[in-house]
């Protein structure tokens, strides 16, 4: 815990002078009281329990002033809030490895049955995109609040060859951010040098048909608060932009890259239409992505695996720690000590302390 106004401790000090005090004044008054026989006969006929239940107002009275004082110091915690993700990019594996069996019943239909578990204990206002590549990407739904529309793009998943998990990461991150030029045929076929956006400017298109440039000035890794990327693949990259060079574009923009992979680390061989190859999950690389943008790797070896994975990033992606001001809690608290207190002491005494 940290203090923005540290010196306001200080008065806790006064606490103990209070204490003592209190002490004295007790003293006092028993004193006073043996002077009266009649007293000290209501006193023994009170019992010991009364004698302690005197004593517990003015604590939590004390308690009271201990939060108050604290609170006016403006105290920092760390604590667990909702999040503020705005929306999620879900970048999946549409690639001919995905029919593999190792996942029942096979890969493809696992990861569209997590996904759609994950949409469901989503919260309502956390709006979710869907990428789909595989030798290319495309944004099969846009951003919406419509869980109907995401399940049904998500049910239309068509196989197809090739693995482009760069330009996952990159259709992902042009859906985040529509105005900021982010253009992958430039990326991929070199029209522009953007390897991994170490392009300092972007180049757009305007509405008059002139090179519009936009500065773009990099931020630290992580940093971007108001979406992530989730990336589901099944094996290694055969075409398209490289991998990291994708994950340093992320990076650069602070947009956290969440990779999961899904198959067996052995791999499988799969055939299809007279061909066959050996598939295999690439888990250095997809945890050199999630390392780069400050984001975490999951290994799904099975169905289960796979929802219990969209079950911790759906925890992971609605709660978030953050470093925040704690003074108006005391001071609630405070409040209700010190009513607590009060209503005790009427409740048990007919007076205020």
């Amino acid at each position: 815990m940290t203090f923005l106004w540290p010196q306001f401790l200080w008065l806790l000090l006064a606490l103990p002078l209070l204490v003592v005090m209190y002490v004295w004044l007790m003293r006092r008054k028993k004193k006073m009281a043996l002077r009266y026989a009649s007293l000290s006969i209501v006193r023994e006929a009170m019992g010991k329990g009364q004698s302690i239940r005197r004593h517990i107002p003015p604590l939590l009275f004390l308690l009271s002033l201990a939060a108050m004082l604290v609170a006016s110091s403006r105290p920092f915690a760390v604590v667990s809030l909702p999040s503020q993700n705005e929306t999620i990019m879900l970048a999946m594996d549409v690639s001919g490895s995905m029919r593999a069996t190792d996942v029942q019943p096979n890969r493809l239909v696992a990861s569209q049955n997590a996904a759609k578990a994950f949409l469901a204990d989503l919260p309502r206002n956390v709006r979710v995109g869907i990428v789909a590549f595989a030798g290319t990407a495309a944004v099969v739904q846009q951003p919406t609040l419509s869980r109907e529309d995401l399940i049904s793009a998500i049910d239309k998943f068509q196989l197809q060859r090739g693995t482009a998990i760069g330009n996952g990461i990159v259709m992902a991150l042009a859906e985040l951010f529509p105005d900021a030029g982010i253009d992958l045929a430039s990326m991929q076929y070199g029209r522009e040098r953007t390897r991994g956006i170490s392009l300092d400017q972007t180049a757009k298109e305007d509405a008059s048909g002139k090179d519009a440039k936009k500065d773009f000035i990099p931020v630290a890794p992580g940093s971007y608060t108001s979406g992530a990327i989730i990336l589901l693949t099944d094996g290694q990259r055969t075409s398209g932009v490289d991998s990291l060079d994708a994950a340093k574009l992320a990076a650069d923009r602070g947009v956290r890259v969440y990779t999961v992979g899904i198959g067996t680390v052995e791999g499988e061989i799969i055939g299809f239409e007279g061909w066959s190859m050996r598939v295999k999950l690439d888990e250095e690389t997809l945890k050199s992505i999630a390392r780069a943008t400050q984001a975490e790797y999951f290994y799904a070896g099975s169905a289960s695996d796979l929802k219990k994975v969209y079950e911790t990033l759906s925890s992971k992606l609605t709660v978030e720690k953050k470093e925040t001001e704690i003074s108006g809690l005391l001071a609630l608290a405070a409040a209700a000590l010190a009513l607590l207190s009060a209503g005790l002491s009427l409740a048990w005494f007919n007076r205020i302390l």
